[in-house]
C-alpha cells in the first residue's frame, strides 16, 4: 500500500513584495527567493509522494499468498523405535510366533521311517538325558537326550529309525538367537519346539518332513530346541506362548 499527504502552499511573494516586509532583505538575496521557493515546494511534495511498504497482515488476505506456519515447537513425536527393556519387574514385549488353529505341513503319512533313510556310519552318540515338564498343558513329561557339544548337535536325530512316544532330543546353545534346523539324513518326522532361555516355547515347527534339506526356524531368538514326534505338540495341546521346566539340563 502507499501513502499521500496534502500539502497547502502559498506562492512566494516577489522581491517588490519581499522589500515590503517588515524584515529587509538585501538585492541579491531577494533576487534568489523565487528559485528557492521553487526548489523548497518539489521536495516537500517528493517527500509527501514517496511509497511506503506496510508489513504483511498476520492473518494472510485473498490478495496475499498463504504462507506456512512455522513448524510447532510444543510436545515433540512420540518414538517409533524398538522399546527398550521395561523396568521394575515387567518385561518387555517378548517375540513368538503363535501357532496356528490348523498346522502348515499335513500330519505324516508314514507309520516308520522314511524308506530312503542311509544306513548309520558310526551308530548313535551316547547322551546325558534330562526331563522337560510342560506347565501349561496336560502333556506328559518328556525324557530328552541333551545334544549339547557342538558335534553332537550336528548329529542329532540323523539316521533313527524311532523315537519312544514320550521321547525326544533337546539341543542346547550358547547363544541366544533365531536357530535354524534342517531334517538332513533325518529319517522320522518331528515336531520343533524352539524354547527361549526362561523356558518360554516362542515357536514350534510342526511335521517337518524326512530326508528334506529345507531350512525351518520360527524367526524368534531361542536357546535350546526340543525335537519330538511328529504331532506330539498338537496331540498334547502344546501351543508357543507357554512354558516349560527343565530338568537336569
Amino acid at each position: 500500500m502507499s501513502s499521500r499527504c496534502a500539502l497547502a502552499t502559498r506562492p512566494f511573494t516577489s522581491a517588490t513584495s519581499a522589500t515590503s516586509a517588515s524584515l529587509a532583505i538585501p538585492a541579491v538575496l531577494a533576487s534568489l527567493v523565487p528559485a528557492l521557493g521553487t526548489l523548497l515546494l518539489g521536495l516537500a511534495l517528493g517527500a509527501c509522494e514517496r511509497r511506503v511498504d506496510e508489513p504483511l497482515p498476520l492473518t494472510p488476505s485473498s490478495n496475499v499468498g498463504d504462507v506456512a506456519p512455522p513448524a510447532s515447537t510444543g510436545t515433540p513425536p512420540a518414538s517409533t523405535g524398538t522399546p527398550a527393556a521395561s523396568t521394575g519387574g515387567r518385561e518387555a514385549a517378548r517375540c513368538i510366533q503363535p501357532t496356528p488353529s490348523t498346522p502348515e505341513r499335513p500330519s505324516p503319512r508314514l507309520t516308520g521311517p522314511d524308506p530312503a533313510c542311509p544306513d548309520d556310519p558310526t551308530g548313535p552318540f551316547q547322551l546325558a538325558t534330562g526331563k522337560v515338564t510342560f506347565l501349561e498343558a496336560k502333556a506328559p513329561d518328556v525324557t530328552v537326550e541333551i545334544a549339547r557339544r557342538e558335534q553332537e548337535r550336528m548329529r542329532g536325530l540323523m539316521y533313527r529309525t524311532s523315537m519312544g512316544e514320550n521321547r525326544g532330543m533337546i539341543f542346547v546353545f550358547q547363544q541366544r538367537t533365531n536357530h535354524s534346523f534342517w531334517m538332513h539324513n533325518t529319517c522320522i518326522p518331528l515336531d520343533m519346539l524352539f524354547i527361549d532361555s526362561d523356558g518360554t516355547i516362542v515357536g514350534i515347527e510342526e511335521n517337518t518332513p524326512t530326508l528334506n534339506d529345507s531350512t525351518f526356524d520360527v524367526g524368534c531368538p531361542s536357546t535350546y530346541v526340543l525335537e519330538l514326534n511328529a504331532g506330539w505338540a498338537r496331540r498334547h495341546g502344546v501351543v508357543a506362548g507357554q512354558k516349560v521346566r527343565l530338568d537336569g539340563i
